[in-house]
Formats: structure tokens, C-alpha cells, sequence
């Protein structure tokens, strides 16, 4: 046998083919939905994952509107922040930041599934999520995905 059919191939930025991916988040379960876009957007699908490396999809997920949370999570469930001044902890259920902004419920989510470093915040780059079922990246012709079929 030769050596090299045992050599590890390490993906780099020049050698990584990144895809669009269109998801629609109708009727799915927040973290669930949350969990399959992270690692998506990670790229822990392909077979040359680097862990080190931005080798993931860029994802686009539609109807954030519609998303479902399990039990009382949507008055349980709080979402903390603070201003940076003495007694500046604020915090909004998930039924106030649904009103306000869908998108943002979905985007805190996938986000604290991503690493907490500059791969992290360069990964939140790529994740596109908007309300409707209209969204602005048609140019790029996005492959429509069913997040069922995934692992």
C-alpha cells in the first residue's frame, strides 16, 4: 500500500467550496432548527470539516415568523443583556423579542451554538435570516434543503 493514500487532508480557505443552502423554518422547533443551521454553517456535514477553518455553507432561512417553541418557553424563556452601567441588566421574554424582530430569535440562537471566537464571529457572517418567505439572495440561487433529512 502506498503512504500517501493515508495522508490527512487538511482543508484550507483556498481549497474549501462553499455552497448557498436555502432553509425554511415553518413550523420547525427553535433549538433543533438552531442546532442543524450551526452545523451547517460550521461545515461538520462535508467530508473535509477543519475545525479551524470557515469551511461551512453560506445559509439563507426563510419564514422566521413561523418558528415553534416547545412547553412555555415562549413567557419562560428570557433573554438577558446589560447595558454596561451599575443596575443595567435588562431582559425580554421570547414573546417581546418575537414581537419586536423574528429574526433576532433565530440569529441569538445559532449564534450561541457557534464558537465564541474570531472563527465564531466570521461563521455569524455567513447565516442570512429574514421573516418572509422573500429574501435578497436570488442572485446566488440558494439550494432549497430539507433540515429532516439531516443527521
Amino acid at each position: 500500500m502506498s503512504t500517501l493514500s493515508y495522508k490527512t487532508v487538511s482543508a484550507n480557505k483556498a481549497t474549501v467550496n462553499k455552497e448557498w443552502v436555502l432553509v425554511d423554518a415553518d413550523g420547525q422547533t427553535l433549538g433543533r432548527l438552531a442546532s442543524k443551521v450551526a452545523k451547517l454553517i460550521r461545515g461538520k456535514y462535508k467530508p473535509n470539516y477543519t475545525p479551524h477553518v470557515d469551511c461551512g455553507d453560506n445559509v439563507v432561512i426563510i419564514n422566521a415568523e413561523k418558528i415553534n417553541l416547545t412547553g412555555k418557553k415562549w413567557e419562560d424563556k428570557s433573554y438577558i443583556r446589560h447595558t454596561g452601567y451599575p443596575g443595567g441588566q435588562r431582559s425580554l421574554t421570547a414573546t417581546e423579542m418575537f414581537e419586536k424582530d423574528p429574526t433576532r430569535l433565530v440569529e441569538k440562537a445559532v449564534k450561541g451554538m457557534l464558537p465564541k471566537n474570531k472563527l465564531g464571529s466570521a461563521l455569524f457572517r455567513n447565516l442570512y435570516v429574514y421573516a418572509g418567505s422573500e429574501h435578497k439572495q436570488e442572485a446566488q440561487s440558494p439550494k432549497a434543503i430539507n433540515l429532516n433529512d439531516l443527521k
